[in-house]
């Protein structure tokens, strides 16, 4: 039963090519938003809290501050709305879901960078 379930939302679900982010990257999601007739692209950049789900039903959910109050989005990965994912940044973490990131302010608030060590060929 559970496989007809599968295969039914494989073919009905909208798949896009995003790069590889997870929990402490920073993303910049670029949202459609339809007002009336009107059609407009929203930036919405912050930090990914967690990542959720598998397949069709997987989300993420990004959280950032904006005038002093924290907001937080939770996202479909294969939402037809998404024109586009940016990493800016790649988080050395060591958690899958970051939740304490909630209550920290200021400088404990920062997330240290993941260092990515590059190694010459040789000629």
């Amino acid at each position: 039963m559970s496989n007809i379930i599968k295969e039914v939302q494989e073919e009905l679900v909208h798949v896009s090519n995003h790069p590889d982010f997870k929990a402490g990257s920073t993303v910049t999601v670029y949202y459609k938003i339809k007002e009336g007739n009107k059609e407009r692209i929203q930036l919405f950049q912050g930090v990914v809290i967690q990542r959720r789900g598998s397949g069709a039903t997987e989300t993420f959910t990004i959280r950032k501050i904006s005038g002093n109050v924290g907001v937080e989005r939770v996202i479909p990965i294969n939402s037809p709305f998404i024109e586009k994912i940016e990493v800016n940044k790649v988080g050395a973490v060591r958690r899958a879901r970051i939740f304490y990131f909630r209550e920290r302010r200021g400088k404990s608030a920062r997330i240290k960078e993941k260092q990515t060590f590059y190694t010459k060929k040789a000629k």
